[in-house]
């Protein structure tokens, strides 16, 4: 599935963005209820009025937020509020609302991007930045909703696209005077995002900051067009303002990727990643054997080096990685730095993936307790399961066994766990010496996570 953010026109705002995925689906009772909840934490604040209502805007029918905030403390100054302190009420919000782990990460990238901003275009540390226009109740609600409708619609796993953000022009003006369109802190955040902004004729900041620190914590793909896609849902969310010659109204677009020669099998989903390649011919191999490494460090999917025969029957060596668009330019920059070749080649590949869980299971080997990682292949049953070797490694060395009796001894452990019923996260312990917990770690690929589980060999 795909799901296509389209600013091109009206740009984009955290309302607009909420509002839109309440017009794909998402439900807006446990919205309201989540961000009312959040709005608790916020310092003055006592309780907000909010609502969806549906309005026309040059034509176009869609959903607008209105919010009202009631202060407890009036006399508090509502104009300023620290980014340490927003951060503070944004994480305590995910916690209390038992958010997933994507979506708190994602609320928490959010508010990231906006204090990493301010601090970069002001020169002071992160911890002494200071929101002006972002530290009222607007923020928390669009940046809490926001995560809140993603978690509930299932999107955090889908591909997602982003069309070219249109900023607007004329000038702006905020608490430090008045300034070109766009502002400072939208080029900031937006800066090394790989999405595209574009002007209009439209004299008007078209996309706030909160509007692109949902980009930012989203990390959708660039694209020029949409892609070929059988349509599901379709959801649009106003801005307040009206505009003569176009709607105010933000377009999200959700479906299935049209494939017509490829057949996806059922669980299975699909999304798009970058292969760089390069050929190099002069490099040593401890610089080689080193590479991979610290491309996987720097945020690679997958890397691996090919030896072969090129022109004039040279010795070659084929360095290719697998990466996500937002992390290519970062990639290449250490390829050129590492192996000094002159040039790199891209290509987009799109990925089926099988459904896999990453779980952690606690074992007790020798009176000493270790945990131990695996990722599941849901495809291929309860012996389809694979190992991290760093674990196995760990084990071994500890325990002054081989890697391969490390690696048996957690097999029987995982496969213990799961003749136990304790791969279902409402399992409940088979014997006093297992326990199952909530905790669970999850691999950036994964569609799901599992619960902790431990068990006494």
């Amino acid at each position: 599935m795909v799901l296509v953010i389209d600013p091109q026109i009206a740009g984009i705002s955290g309302d607009m963005f909420l509002c839109s995925l309440v017009g794909l689906g998402a439900d807006r009772g446990r919205i309201i209820d989540g961000v009312t909840k959040s709005a608790k934490f916020l310092d003055g604040t006592a309780t907000i009025d909010m609502e969806f209502r549906s309005v026309q805007k040059h034509g176009t029918r869609a959903l607008e937020l209105i919010l009202n905030e009631h202060r407890r403390d009036e006399s508090r100054h509502s104009g300023e509020r620290s980014g340490a302190e927003i951060k503070d009420v944004i994480v305590r919000s995910t916690s209390s609302l038992g958010l997933s782990g994507d979506a708190a990460s994602f609320v928490t990238d959010c508010i990231d991007a906006l204090v990493r901003a301010e601090s970069h275009i002001h020169g002071i540390p992160e911890d002494a930045v200071m929101l002006h226009e972002a530290s009222g109740i607007d923020t928390l609600v669009d940046i809490v909703g926001a995560g809140i409708a993603l978690d509930e619609l299932g999107l955090f796993g889908e591909q997602k696209i982003c069309m070219p953000i249109c900023v607007g022009n004329g000038s702006v003006t905020f608490s430090h005077g008045i300034m070109s369109n766009p502002a400072e802190a939208i080029l900031e955040i937006l800066q090394g995002s790989g999405l595209a902004i574009s002007g209009s004729p439209a004299s008007s900041e078209l996309t706030t900051p909160t509007g692109a620190c949902i980009l930012a914590g989203l990390r959708p793909e660039y694209a020029e067009f949409y892609p070929k896609m059988q349509i599901t849902s379709v959801g649009y969310g106003a801005g307040r303002a009206n505009f003569d010659s176009f709607a105010n109204v933000l377009k999200i677009t959700y479906g299935r990727e049209y494939s017509q020669h490829t057949t996806i099998p059922d669980g299975c989903k699909t999304d798009k990643v970058y292969v760089l390649e390069t050929n190099v011919d002069d490099v040593s191999g401890e610089i080689l054997g080193g590479l991979i490494g610290k491309m996987m460090d720097a945020g690679a999917r997958d890397a691996s080096i090919y030896h072969g025969l090129t022109k004039k029957g040279r010795p070659t060596s084929l360095v290719s990685v697998m990466c996500h668009h937002d992390m290519c330019g970062a990639l290449v920059g250490i390829l050129m730095a590492e192996t000094g070749t002159l040039g790199v080649r891209v290509s987009e590949s799109k990925r089926i993936i099988a459904p896999r869980r990453s779980h952690t299971i606690r074992v007790t080997l020798e009176g000493v307790e270790f945990d131990v990682r695996y990722k599941q292949n849901m495809l291929r049953g309860a012996d389809g399961f694979k190992i991290e070797f760093e674990d196995l490694a760990r084990i071994s060395k500890q325990l002054n066994i081989s890697v391969s009796e490390a690696e048996l001894q957690m097999r029987m452990a995982i496969k213990r766990a799961h003749d136990c019923g304790m791969s279902s996260p409402s399992s409940s312990p088979s014997s006093p010496s297992s326990s199952s917990s909530s905790s669970s770690t999850a691999a950036s690929d994964n569609n799901n996570s599992g619960n902790d589980r431990n068990v006494v060999l």
